[in-house]
């Protein structure tokens, strides 16, 4: 492992903070996926093998890695399609397995092809879900799971705008006190002068935010009931009577499912939609990162592989890098990957011996630290930048934006890659070669210099280019800066010559251009 020890003085706060964020969001989409109660820890194991498994052997310095809400619906789909959590448990371990081989076949190189923009555009989208998703349970209204799904629409039926409805008329007091202070608290503490202090180098802000938090409800439980937050308004942990019943927590897979072919198809599923999601996240995550590493996705495969193995082994749900735990690490400060591994050691330790203090915590308190996550992932000035960079980065990224926003992450990626393909396109058909017009003694003289790689999506400019062409003219077509020619435009170019050009009077000469026959030869 390329630990760097020296950085435990920074990765310590981080890995504080990421816990703090992680611990509902690994209960949410535990309850979400499974809806069952009694199977909810296996969002908290899949959140501690993140850290510490897939922490431990993965590249990313700063990537975080855990239950992902985007996996909700395929999770509870596969649970119904073979009838046991044990059987779904084994879908999972296949999965592992399916992208350790990726790794190994060097299937992460597809993480390098998502446009700037794109990325940029999910990072933006998922700010505004935390926004919009937190603030309902900043008001106090937690009805809806502590999932952070991506997207408008919910695993629960419901979208944001519903929930953001519900949430101003059904509001709790003590929340909004609650929430109102941590948002303070937060903003006070990132002022520089703040920073200055001693106790909050190795603080972090989040965690006396939160023990804040705990205070306040207890005041209000003491001197005014009525506002006091309790039940779902809580961190709700299981919390094991005995050294058995923790034990029970954790569950072992059914191998004879082995026979079932719904469970290969159910793995390749899960292997392909989370390998993405981790892929995504990990471009996201690394242009975050202020030391800007690369991280290597193949490496990266490998790591998540193993993860889910292990998951799947013990009862946790599927694991990918997640974007909102990812980007909370690296705002906290983290310097290197103890940040990732000591969170997956925390959320065990405090599972195994402090669970009745962390359902002390209010969920408005940590919907404080999201929405600053969130406006810092989602503010104007990166829309005003993405905007002076002209038409073809604006509007994929705001076409990933509103996709996102209005399906779900993967299809908002698709929606944004086909505007962004599209200004790709555009711009071959424009720049596949350059044209040049003078006036020579017998008529004009036209030089067309083809580009170093022409492709069959140049075709449909040059034929244009070459259909337009005056009648009586010269033309020199010059292809001694290529590399390559698709044989599709040399048809085009030898079709021109032979046929459409002496029926226009039309001169053609070609340097450094094959004719079809003679490369058939």
């Amino acid at each position: 492992m390329d630990l760097n020890f020296k950085l435990i003085k920074r990765d310590i706060p981080s890995s504080i903070v990421v816990f703090l964020v992680a611990l509902p969001l690994c209960l949410g989409i535990g309850l979400a996926s499974t809806g069952r109660p009694d199977l909810v820890f296996s969002g908290v194991i899949a959140g501690i093998v993140g850290g510490i498994v897939v922490g431990a052997l993965s590249g990313s310095q700063v990537g975080v890695s855990g239950p992902a809400a985007g996996l909700v619906v395929i999770v509870l789909n596969a649970q119904q399609t073979l009838g046991t959590f044990e059987s779904f448990l084994l879908a999972v371990v296949l999965a592992g397995v399916i992208q350790l081989l990726g790794g190994f076949f060097k299937a992460g190189i597809i993480g390098y092809y998502f446009p700037s923009s794109v990325i940029k555009g999910m990072l933006a989208a998922i700010g505004l879900t935390l926004i919009l998703k937190e603030i309902p349970h900043a008001l106090g209204y937690d009805k809806d799971l502590f999932t952070a799904d991506i997207g408008l629409q919910q695993s629960d039926g419901h979208n944001t705008f519903t929930e953001l409805y519900y949430a101003f008329i059904y509001h709790t007091k003590g929340a909004i006190v609650i929430s109102l202070v941590s948002l303070a608290l937060l903003v006070l503490f990132e002022l520089p002068s703040m920073k200055k202090i001693g106790l909050f180098k190795f603080v972090p802000g989040a965690l006396v935010v939160v023990l804040v938090g705990i205070l306040l409800n207890y005041i209000f439980s003491v001197i005014h009931p009525e506002w006091s937050l309790s039940g779902e308004h809580l961190v709700q942990l299981p919390v094991a009577s005995s050294a058995v019943e923790f034990v029970n927590f954790f569950r072992l897979p059914d191998f004879s499912a082995l026979v079932n072919p719904d469970v290969y198809v159910i793995a390749v599923t899960i292997a392909i939609v989370a390998s993405l999601e981790t892929l995504l996240c990990v471009e996201a995550t690394d242009k975050l990162d202020p030391h800007k590493r690369n991280t290597p996705t193949n490496r990266e495969l490998k790591a998540q592989g193993v993860g889910n193995i292990v998951s799947g082994l013990i009862g946790g749900l599927p694991i990918t890098q997640v974007i909102v735990r990812s980007s909370t690490n690296i705002n906290a400060g983290a310097q290197s990957k103890l940040s990732a591994i000591f969170h997956g050691c925390i959320l065990f330790i405090s599972a195994v011996t402090i669970p009745a203090f962390l359902n002390l915590i209010p969920l408005a308190t940590l919907a404080a630290i999201l929405l600053v996550v969130g406006y810092k992932l989602s503010n104007i000035t990166l829309y005003r930048s993405m905007y002076k960079f002209g038409w073809s980065q604006f509007i994929p990224f705001m076409a990933t934006v509103i996709g996102i926003l209005s399906t779900d992450l993967l299809k908002g990626i698709g929606i944004g890659m086909a505007f962004a393909v599209f200004y790709i396109l555009r711009t071959n058909y424009r720049h596949s070669y350059h044209y040049e017009k003078n006036e020579g003694a017998n008529g004009p003289v036209i030089h067309m210099r083809l580009s170093e790689e022409v492709t069959f999506l140049n075709k449909a400019s040059i034929q244009l280019s070459l259909e337009r062409l005056p009648a009586n003219a010269r033309v020199i077509i010059d292809g001694s800066c290529c590399v390559e020619i698709d044989h599709d435009v040399l048809e085009i170019i030898d079709d021109f010559k032979r046929q459409r050009a002496p029926e226009k009077g039309i001169q053609v000469e070609t340097i450094g251009i094959k004719s079809v026959e003679a490369i058939g030869h």
